[in-house]
């Protein structure tokens, strides 16, 4: 954007508001482009920008000095925390800004202070999150981040680009993840873990690239029943504790739940990196 540019978005952003002073809503120091198309009820803190064709739905609130910019789009009853940038572009070296992407953001979703997503680094695509997540001060999802539904990121995890996690997951304070990993519905990561391989599906993750067990009492938890849990059991000490290509055949010979075929599923399809086992025999 251009000096010029720049002048005429902000006059533009100043007589929007002038109307906008009208509601309590939206605070008379925040800055919203024309573009952007907002429900009646959002609340926009002190010093705000939505810039761009930001698409923003009922029951939202953004407080203040929070920066949204580009192709956005925020559903119902989500809650933006200070100082958070959503929509910026991807800490990538052969990024294009020109390239058209953006961040999708689900339902009901708590993003805390200082979280930052990037936006989709090739054309079309886009930086997703679902439904009921909360993430807590300081978090980081790079370009092409897919985050399910219902995880919780703890202050000042960093998701690297490309990574798919499931639903329900922990990620504890202070872990880090290397682009282009999976992480598994119900997968559990310690506070400080370094992870550059996929976590499996109902797996606990520590340190550097260690997994630890099952999340045993998250799956009871989460309703699973003691057949279901036994079943996953099996599918753990088969695929993740003993050899990886050995292990594979005996299970495409089996029968399984679709709760304990997630796991299979997982380590049978790893992303690049790989995926993390109880054994250095791959």
């Amino acid at each position: 954007m251009s000096h010029g540019d720049l002048s005429a978005f902000r006059f533009a952003n100043l007589r929007h508001n002038a109307f906008a002073l009208s509601t309590p809503l939206i605070h008379p120091t925040a800055l919203i482009s024309p573009e952007a198309r907002i429900a009646a009820d959002v609340r926009v803190g002190p010093f705000s920008v939505i810039e761009g064709p930001a698409t923003i739905a009922e029951g939202c609130v953004i407080a203040g000095h929070v920066l949204i910019q580009g192709n956005v789009s925020i559903a119902r009853g989500t809650q933006i925390g200070w100082g958070s940038i959503v929509g910026a572009d991807p800490q990538d070296l052969h990024f294009d800004p020109q390239t058209d992407s953006g961040v999708e953001i689900g339902e009901n979703n708590t993003l805390r202070e200082y979280v930052t997503i990037h936006r989709g680094s090739q054309s079309g695509g886009m930086t997703r999150i679902g439904a009921n997540n909360f993430l807590m001060t300081g978090v980081h999802l790079a370009h092409d981040v897919q985050l399910g539904d219902h995880n919780v990121l703890a202050n000042n995890v960093l998701l690297a680009g490309h990574i798919r996690v499931g639903n329900k997951c922990f990620l504890g304070g202070g872990s880090v993840f290397h682009q282009f990993i999976h992480i598994g519905d119900y997968a559990i990561a310690q506070g400080n873990a370094a992870i550059s391989q996929d976590i499996p599906p109902y797996c606990m993750a520590h340190g550097n690239n260690l997994l630890a067990a099952l999340n045993v009492i998250g799956l009871k938890r989460a309703g699973f029943s003691p057949d279901q849990r036994a079943e996953i059991k099996r599918a753990f000490r088969l695929l993740l504790e003993g050899n990886r290509q050995i292990a594979l055949q005996q299970a495409a010979q089996m029968q399984w739940s679709d709760a304990a075929l997630v796991l299979v599923r997982a380590v049978e399809n790893p992303s690049r990196k790989g995926i993390l086992t109880r054994t250095t025999t791959l």
